[in-house]
């Protein structure tokens, strides 16, 4: 029975080294080792070496053996099992989820799919590939409405360790520095990422509470995973949360806002409206605007952004109503 669990293991790992040799270029046995971690395969060094070794016998991969550390790809005539060839969609959809994506898929997930990724980038490169499809990612971008800024800097390593924890459903013990800028220590229990903008958010909650909070990964300094597992609570949905306008700073709760708005200015309005329920009074120079939104930071910043262009601003709620 052992030497059928050794076997399967031995299986296991070479099909996942098999996936992870590129064609287009070379990688090294310390590069697929620290991959094959990525994703829980935890072997030494020297195994995956005499792994690759074994393949090099078996199958058309070339060992490059001119310097060390040795490097390894298949050869790009070969007909036998490899990476697929990408289609020049399959190329282009890779190269932008990379880009765009690389901080809303699982650490583990991304690191199994780099060989794809190279692939990808070699797919679009000056030597191959159709110079449209080359071209294609310097004409689409992603833009920010408001003044774009330079993202903060994330720890791949507490970065990984979040993610394992969030994917896992583990429980998760980080240092990190509040917004009041001092340095604190907490047990969480991770239940989603949400990226806004150029920065990205945990939410989680704290050990002994019921509610949760919003930590920016960028000011944790270290994180731990517990070999502890959580159920998630079943109450909590990132989608309501975000619906709650939780990521703009307010706790949920909803108001009436109606406010006179510049026609020019607010024109935007017509066509991508505050909410479902709002209604616009036409008027010659300007704009009479009542909805339902959520209260919080980020109306207020959006309402004083626009100076003297807006005005007769009136928030109605539950508790109160204020004139503005």
């Amino acid at each position: 029975m052992a030497k059928r669990s050794s076997t399967n293991e031995s299986l296991v790992i070479a099909f996942e080294l098999l996936k992870r040799i590129p064609r287009s270029h070379q990688v090294t046995a310390r590069e697929l080792h620290c991959q094959l971690e990525e994703v829980g395969i935890l072997r030494d060094l020297r195994s995956v070496q005499r792994s690759l070794e074994m393949l090099c016998d078996h199958f058309d991969i070339l060992r490059d053996d001119r310097t060390k550390p040795y490097g390894y790809r298949w050869n790009k005539g070969s007909e036998s099992l490899s990476l697929p060839k990408l289609s020049s969609v399959d190329a282009l959809l890779l190269s932008l989820a990379q880009e765009h994506l690389k901080y809303l898929l699982p650490a583990n997930l991304t690191s199994s799919l780099d060989g794809f990724f190279q692939e990808a980038k070699y797919q679009l490169n000056p030597t191959s590939g159709s110079t449209k499809d080359r071209e294609w990612l310097k004409k689409v971008a992603v833009v920010s409405e408001t003044l774009p800024l330079l993202p903060p800097k994330i720890d791949s390593l507490v970065f990984r360790k979040v993610s394992d924890a969030l994917y896992h459903n583990r429980y998760l013990t980080i240092d990190y520095v509040n917004a009041s800028q001092t340095q604190k220590s907490s047990m969480v229990m991770p239940l989603g990422l949400a990226q806004q903008g150029q920065r990205l958010y945990l939410v989680c909650r704290f050990d002994g509470y019921d509610n949760e909070r919003t930590i920016a990964i960028h000011r944790i300094k270290k994180a731990t995973v517990s070999t502890f597992e959580f159920e998630k609570p079943k109450e909590f949905k990132l989608s309501q949360y975000y619906t709650d306008g939780r990521f703009g700073f307010g706790e949920g709760d909803k108001c009436s806002i109606r406010f006179c708005i510049a026609k020019q200015t607010g024109f935007y309005l017509k066509e991508t409206p505050l909410s479902s329920d709002q209604t616009l009074e036409e008027h010659p120079d300007y704009f009479v605007v009542t909805a339902t939104v959520i209260k919080s930071k980020q109306l207020d910043r959006w309402l004083n952004g626009f100076g003297n262009l807006i005005w007769d601003v009136g928030i109605t709620d539950h508790e109160y109503e204020t004139l503005t």
